[in-house]
């Protein structure tokens, strides 16, 4: 939860990429395992090491469950929160960065969802600001569709009450 200056309230509570994400992330590296796995036992079926077909296992699972936590924690440390006053991405697990966007700055948000995004509400927000700086895209966010509505009637409101 990023730290709120003072007299800034919360509006969107923190949002997360989609569990989609997630299940991506995770899938490749036990399929890896998996097929690790199968094809070290299936080499060493036959040559009697005793212990050591287990310890093999051992170590492949234990490098399959040290990335799925890799993953998850990656997947934990992404954040896009929005107050009255601006707009914060956090992400990182060794190196945090955050990038905020003042609610002033912002002139057109927009939205992409796939045909898989619009059944499971998750999407693309990209978020045009003023200056030449290249615009942010938030990929896979949750309810892109409300975050989208909620960030322009937010900016607006803030434009008027200059």
């Amino acid at each position: 939860m990023p730290n709120l200056l003072a007299g800034e309230s919360l509006v969107v509570p923190p949002i997360r990429m989609h569990w989609i994400v997630l299940v991506w992330w995770m899938f490749w590296p036990c399929l890896t395992g998996l097929v690790a796995l199968v094809v070290l036992d299936g080499l060493l079926l036959f040559v009697p090491l005793g212990d050591a077909r287990v310890w093999l296992s051992l170590v492949d699972l234990t490098l399959v469950a040290a990335l799925g936590y890799w993953n998850w924690l990656n997947w934990r440390s992404y954040l896009l929160t929005v107050t009255d006053q601006r707009i914060i991405e956090e992400r990182g697990v060794i190196i945090k960065t955050s990038k905020v966007i003042p609610l002033d700055r912002v002139q057109d948000v927009s939205t992409t969802q796939t045909l898989l995004g619009r059944f499971l509400d998750y999407g693309s927000i990209e978020i045009d600001t003023a200056g030449a700086n290249p615009n942010p895209v938030f990929p896979y966010a949750n309810h892109p569709e409300m975050l989208r509505d909620q960030v322009f009637v937010l900016s607006e409101q803030h434009r008027r009450s200059l």
